[in-house]
């Protein structure tokens, strides 16, 4: 009788419901990783030797990064992935997901991201070891930064969202941030970011966007600078570099993971009704 229950139940939760339920272990797996996170050996090495300049330079660098992408990079972003391509697959996914609701529709378009995912791993892994070879660390970043926008870019596409209006940029500034903080910070911050997702990005940011980008992007700068300091630095050694370029794909995969948890979580959220 309980188990005819169990199976009545279980039957009456839609594949929406219950993709909403496995993202939520996923993310709090996440999270948990996040809470118990350790400092790299080599970063405790290189305590002490690292130029107390170069950590405002990283700063600085990203936040150039930002800008530069934000305001004239996007066309030249596009260039390197076909977006109509992809807005055409988003709307096939859709479309067959509104036909026939099951696991099979609804985890297309996770495995859409998850291909574009792999493609900007494997272009981060070249450039930045690459790079590292030749013992280039700081002009690494506007590539790094490019890298990474693009990779999140095709993971809004994947799930029917916008990146170019400034609150959707905002957005993916959190994302970033929120993906490398950790400890007691990584939970508040994963949670404010839930509570915006389930009201509405589009109704929680008012006014002052433009101030509110600048000040989200000097945030997410100065998380991103702390995280890759240290790789960062030997990263401009040759040779030697390599380990810090082997960096760019690790925080990529870290970052783009989190992107993939909260653009799913807006899909499944906005489409809940549906």
């Amino acid at each position: 009788m309980q188990n005819f229950l169990g199976k009545l139940l279980g039957n009456s939760i839609s594949a929406k419901e219950k993709a909403l339920k496995a993202l939520e272990i996923q993310e709090a797996k996440f999270i948990r990783k996040q809470q118990n996170i350790e400092s790299p050996w080599i970063n405790q090495k290189l305590e002490g030797v690292v130029p107390e300049k170069l950590q405002i330079t990283l700063n600085q660098a990203f936040n150039k990064a930002f800008e530069l992408v934000f305001s004239k990079g996007k066309s030249l972003i596009e260039k390197t992935y076909n977006k109509e391509e992809q807005e055409r697959t988003y709307k096939m996914n859709a479309y067959a997901s509104e036909l026939k609701e099951s696991k099979k529709t609804i985890g297309a378009f996770s495995k859409q991201a998850g291909k574009q995912k792999a493609k900007n791993l494997l272009i981060s892994g070249i450039e930045g070891i690459g790079l590292g070879a030749l013992g280039v660390g700081l002009p690494d970043i506007p590539l790094f930064t490019g890298v990474l926008l693009k990779s999140i870019y095709e993971i809004a596409l994947s799930y029917g969202f916008s990146y170019e209006e400034e609150v959707e940029q905002i957005f993916i500034l959190k994302l970033i941030e929120g993906a490398l903080l950790q400890g007691e910070e990584c939970i508040e911050a994963n949670q404010k970011l839930n509570d915006w997702i389930d009201r509405g990005i589009e109704q929680t940011v008012q006014g002052k966007l433009r101030e509110n980008r600048k000040q989200q992007i000097q945030k997410t700068a100065d998380i991103l600078s702390n995280a890759l300091l240290y790789m960062k630095f030997i990263q401009g050694i040759p040779i030697v570099g390599v380990i810090g370029g082997v960096a760019d794909t690790i925080y990529l995969n870290k970052i783009t993971t989190y992107a993939h948890l909260k653009y799913k979580r807006r899909f499944l959220k906005m489409n809940r009704s549906k």
